[in-house]
């Protein structure tokens, strides 16, 4: 009995180490993230932003934010371990370990006369003739007598001295750290201890599975569902405009769950009428358009509404059940982009190549949503091929401001952006009307606004040209630079009510025949992470072509020193395709952003496979790539790709009869036959 005791007391101490292991890590690691967080929040200090209220919340919010169901519950948990240290800590002092010396208040190595006038004078205390309690006389036959017992019987007192026990030598006992009351089940035991083993260690960790498995074959690691990324890759089309591109992201089964209620018809009804000219209806036909878009299923046609209500700003038009389906739209939106995304440049061919025109159409729909701007406002205006767009994501900044600045000749944004700051400030209040204070809130958005420069350099590691089937490594530098000095940030977005950090998109690809070569997403935001994945990949790639480690070392710390500069560097690979000339490009789109997105071009020569040995005698023969040829042909394809970038929103009926010619272009085999293998970089805007 008193071994199934000890065993039961060693019970809370087994639950408390089985819940520590799991949940101290745990919380380690959600305070390091909760720590990490915090130092993200870099954002604009604009009036408006100020005034949406999603960084500096209130404590109300803050109490909600903290008590979420796995904070709670996390909190729960940690109450449970308290209570129970403290429990093992009091059940600690009542099993006290047997020491005669101690219960009879004596020190070790009394004499036996002491211990005997010691026990005579507890008798009188606690000896049943003495002391009628029953605790007094419990406590005098287990404890008194027995220590009196075990100092005086020499053996018991010679076996206590060396062994610790008036027994003598104890044998090694073993137990289960079960509760006493399950011990205590007279011919139970058996079957309590296996109902124990097989709750425990079979039918808790098979719930969990099942839990895990359930959840995990219905979502992805980025919390987006599998039937959407289904239809997401399956409504992909080569050549998709911003408006198209809305067409295919509405489609998320995400949405298609959100709740269709009676009484939001007679919302979306006004809504529409707002939104109207902003849904592409044939107005020629407009009843006939109407009755179509409204015949479509209720739950696409409250998401695009919704979309539309976010990118034309008509917020007041939402009622209150509106308003938290509208929430939750905007919530998921940067999610399904960034899958949208992949779905775009995932490869297609047999070469390995995505789609460039729909890649750009879904980040521009993301800067859109972000910045609230419609996207009719990037249809090419005079002499600025994005529009009015960019101007509308200003602080305070209206259409007719804008027409009014356009008086000046200022058209575009990136002329405006790099005006002299007192020249923009005369110009914004004296012809568009602005204040000082407004200005202001410009001046801090400008300079919150990334500038970007792109490095772009491919080459077949080890050798001097690169032929067709060749693994070709492309190293592209990005360096972001703002005008307030900050690296990572949060966009200017007050229209926009969650936060939402900056992503850049890294393609090379070909404009003409719409094939993306490559592409990466590249974050700004965590510097840590970027030091260590640029050391290591310029590591391997001095190593792979048999650098030393003096030079490795070297090439390390310029690589640390342009990543703490604000530079990020994308490394990847791709197969040489068959020989010929290609002019590429290399973009790189903001989804935060308008006008800020950046490119350059690059010519790149593929020389016919060739025997051994012969790599470097065919490009002697043949000799570098001039750069007055390069310079031309770059100017060349601007135009060309200018003249197909601004048609991307306005020429959509345009998009449908040349969908065809378009993808025979990008199924095709370029074959311009060159004997060099050179690849160069500059940056345009």
């Amino acid at each position: 009995m008193a071994a199934s005791e000890e065993n039961s007391a060693l019970f809370p101490i087994f639950i408390l180490t089985i819940m520590a292991i799991p949940i101290v890590p745990y919380t380690i690691t959600k305070l390091c993230r909760a720590a990490s967080k915090k130092s993200k929040s870099i954002h604009c200090q604009c009036s408006e932003c100020s005034r949406s209220g999603k960084y500096h919340k209130s404590i109300f919010k803050r109490i909600s934010n903290v008590s979420t169901c796995s904070n709670m519950t996390l909190l729960l948990l940690w109450v449970i371990m308290i209570i129970l240290v403290y429990y093992i800590k009091t059940m600690s002092r009542e099993i006290e370990i047997f020491d005669p010396f101690s219960i009879l208040g004596l020190e070790p190595g009394a004499a036996e006369s002491e211990i005997k006038k010691k026990y005579r004078r507890l008798s009188i205390q606690y000896h049943p003739d003495k002391n009628p309690d029953p605790e007094a006389h419990k406590y005098f036959v287990e404890y008194i007598a027995k220590a009196y017992q075990a100092l005086t019987d020499p053996i018991a007192r010679e076996n206590y001295e060396k062994y610790g026990h008036p027994d003598g030598r104890q044998g090694f006992q073993m137990g289960i750290a079960l509760p006493q009351f399950l011990l205590n089940i007279d011919g139970a035991s058996g079957g309590i201890l296996l109902l124990w083993i097989v709750g425990v260690c079979i039918l808790l960790p098979l719930v969990i599975a099942v839990v895990y498995l359930s959840r995990s074959s219905k979502y992805t690691g980025n919390y987006v569902m599998h039937q959407t990324l289904s239809t997401y890759y399956y409504l992909m089309k080569p050549s998709l405009a911003p408006s198209k591109v809305m067409d295919v992201f509405i489609k998320a089964a995400e949405y298609m769950e959100i709740p269709v209620r009676r009484t939001d018809d007679e919302p979306l009804q006004k809504l529409f009428m707002l939104v109207r000219s902003e849904l592409n209806l044939d107005l020629k036909n407009i009843k006939q358009e109407q009755a179509k878009f409204w015949k479509q299923h209720p739950a696409l046609v409250k998401t695009e509404l919704l979309v539309q209500a976010q990118l034309t700003r008509e917020f007041a038009a939402l009622s209150p059940s509106l308003q938290s389906d509208f929430r939750r739209i905007l919530e998921t939106a940067p999610r399904l982009l960034e899958e949208l995304m992949k779905m775009a440049v995932i490869p297609r061919n047999a070469q390995g190549h995505g789609w460039l025109r729909p890649a750009i159409g879904v980040v521009e729909l993301s800067q859109c949503i972000v910045q609230a701007v419609p996207l009719s406002a990037r249809k090419s205006t005079g002499g600025s091929p994005e529009g009015v767009a960019p101007f509308l994501q200003l602080p305070h900044v209206s259409e007719t401001i804008i027409k009014k600045v356009a008086r000046k000749k200022v058209r575009t944004f990136q002329e405006l952006h790099d005006m002299d700051s007192q020249e923009r400030a005369d110009l914004l209040i004296q012809i568009g009307g602005l204040s000082s204070a407004e200005v202001q809130d410009i001046e801090t958005v400008l300079d919150m606004m990334p500038s970007l420069t792109l490095e772009v350099t491919c080459e077949t590691e080890g050798e001097e040209g690169i032929q067709e089937g060749d693994i070709v490594t492309i190293h592209a530098w990005i360096n972001v630079k703002r005008g307030n000095g900050l690296i990572g940030a949060l966009p200017h977005a007050p229209y926009y009510p969650f936060q939402k950090e900056e992503n850049y998109w890294f393609l090379l690809a070909d404009s003409v025949s719409n094939n993306v070569w490559f592409s990466q997403k590249v974050s700004f935001m965590d510097e840590a992470a970027a030091l260590t994945a640029a050391s290591k990949a310029i590591e391997e790639s001095m190593e792979g072509s048999g650098a030393n480690v003096k030079e490795t070392s070297r090439a390390v710390s310029e690589a640390v020193e342009k990543v703490k500069g604000g530079s990020r560097l994308v490394l990847g690979k791709f197969q040489a395709p068959s020989e010929g000339n290609y002019s590429l490009t290399g973009y790189c789109l903001c989804d935060s952003w308008l006008g800020c997105d950046r490119r350059t071009n690059l010519k790149l020569k593929i020389l016919k496979r060739t025997r051994a040995g012969t790599r470097g005698a065919v490009l002697a023969d043949e000799g570098p790539i001039t750069e007055d040829g390069v310079e031309e042909d770059e100017d060349n394809e601007d135009e060309e790709y200018d003249d197909d970038y601004e048609s991307e929103y306005s020429e959509d009926e345009e998009d449908d009869q040349n969908t065809k010619n378009k993808n025979q272009a990008a199924n095709g085999t370029v074959n311009k036959h060159g004997q060099g293998a050179e690849s160069s970089g500059s940056d345009e805007e």
